[in-house]
């Protein structure tokens, strides 16, 4: 029998890493003579971050079925729980723990966990690394995530530039980096496995679907292109906006369906706590951050009004409940990835379940993953107008679905889970 706790954000939480770790834990726990924990936070970041992190809309059981047990017990902002979470795994005896790393700020109580477990040399710790240079990073996050993630016997990252990343922030150690399990080790190397990002196999296609239904009452034209996901400024939403503005002036058959919820707009602005909270987060990143743009001034959604497109652009501007998110994908011809920079994107793997076709800028990983002409088109970064021509592109010349689905096949959440018990056998 295995033990595998999953640490990360458990199912009560809103996002792609909490979708993720919990999809870990339920791969693992589909494994044969596998007992799965997920150890998960109860609150997430420091406190004067003025956002809602909490899923209060899904109602359906994510882990129904399953044996998984969940552990609410760790607090950013009390290090009484971070004790207590190293003695609650501890006590779990588990042969591998796999960290969930996607945000520096966490380097602090995560780097003590993980060094405390990091004695105990028949627990295998393991970072699951989403990103290693931070999207929109400072010399202040580039030293948290070395605290952080300095612990682990071995990483798995979803992108070869990750990886590269590592040797950046680690200069003097020595990585071995492959995409299977090295056997005999090399005790003086540290394993980096390159796996992938899985496919989300939580949002299934509905069969019973009526696409031009629902098309009709949400308003929506012939094409339609769909931008998904939490409103981040490193996404692009205003590349996307700027982009279809140019193609309306040549087409009056598309539409952009815009559906996720503005990451700094989820608390009552009314209420004093917000405002507390919104001033001293604002000080903290003025002293802390000065060289990075005050994120919670980004507003794409203003240039709709601006450049006339309230006919062409349905926007959703809310966290969309799990069971609903099918109907987004299945109503939509392409997803729309003009970000800025670009790690492994959740978004991305949600598309690959629905065979969608991405269309997306050259940065970071898509360039890998996304094979121009094939299962998408790639645009040049930074440039409104190509983003617009492979966005006409995807009309005049559609990727065969067929394509994106042979893009999946290996790509299996299962794969991902028996790659990672590799590192224990």
């Amino acid at each position: 029998m295995k033990k595998i706790v999953c640490f990360g954000p458990g199912p009560q939480f809103k996002g792609g890493i909490a979708n993720y770790n919990t999809s870990l834990a339920k791969a693992f726990d589909k494994l044969a003579d596998t007992e799965v924990h997920i150890v998960s936070w109860t609150q997430q970041y420091p406190a004067i971050i003025p956002r809602d992190f909490i899923d209060r809309k899904s109602k359906a059981d994510q882990l129904e079925g399953t044996a998984i047990k969940v552990h609410y017990i760790t607090n950013y902002n009390n290090p009484v729980t971070w004790m207590a979470t190293v003695k609650l795994i501890q006590s779990l005896e588990p042969d591998l723990v796999v960290f969930q790393w996607a945000i520096a700020v966490q380097g602090i109580p995560l780097g003590f966990i993980a060094r405390k477990l990091s004695k105990n040399k028949h627990i295998e710790v393991v970072f699951d690394l989403h990103f290693v240079i931070q999207k929109e990073g400072s010399a202040l996050d580039n030293r948290f995530t070395k605290f952080g993630i300095q612990w682990a016997d071995s990483y798995v990252v979803h992108a070869r530039q990750t990886a590269e990343q590592l040797q950046i922030l680690f200069p003097k150690r020595h990585f071995t980096i492959s995409k299977q399990i090295v056997n005999p080790p090399d005790i003086h190397s540290t394993s980096v496995l390159q796996l992938y990002h899985p496919v989300y196999d939580m949002f299934a296609p509905d069969p019973g679907f009526d696409k031009e239904k629902v098309k009709k009452e949400l308003g929506l034209k012939k094409h339609v292109f769909l931008f998904f996901g939490f409103i981040r400024k490193y996404k692009g939403l205003h590349q996307a906006i700027e982009a279809f503005s140019l193609l309306c002036k040549e087409r009056d058959d598309v539409s952009l369906l815009i559906v996720g919820e503005s990451f700094w707009q989820t608390l009552d602005e009314k209420k004093l706590s917000t405002r507390i909270k919104n001033s001293m987060f604002g000080l903290a990143k003025s002293i802390f951050l000065k060289k990075q743009d005050d994120e919670r001034n980004y507003q794409p959604l203003a240039l709709i009004d601006q450049l006339k497109l309230n006919d062409s652009v349905i926007v959703v501007n809310e966290f969309v409940p799990n069971e609903d998110v099918h109907a987004y994908f299945q109503v939509s011809d392409n997803l729309v990835l003009f970000y800025l920079t670009a790690t492994p994107s959740g978004v991305e793997s949600i598309g690959y379940n629905f065979y969608m076709p991405m269309l997306a800028t050259r940065v970071g990983h898509f360039t890998d993953t996304v094979k121009d002409g094939y299962n998408g088109y790639l645009a040049n970064d930074r440039d409104v107008l190509s983003m617009k021509e492979v966005m006409q592109k995807s009309i005049t010349h559609p990727i065969n679905r067929e394509a994106v689905a042979e893009t999946t096949q290996l790509m299996s959440w299962t794969n991902y889970a028996q790659s990672l018990l590799g590192l224990i056998e």
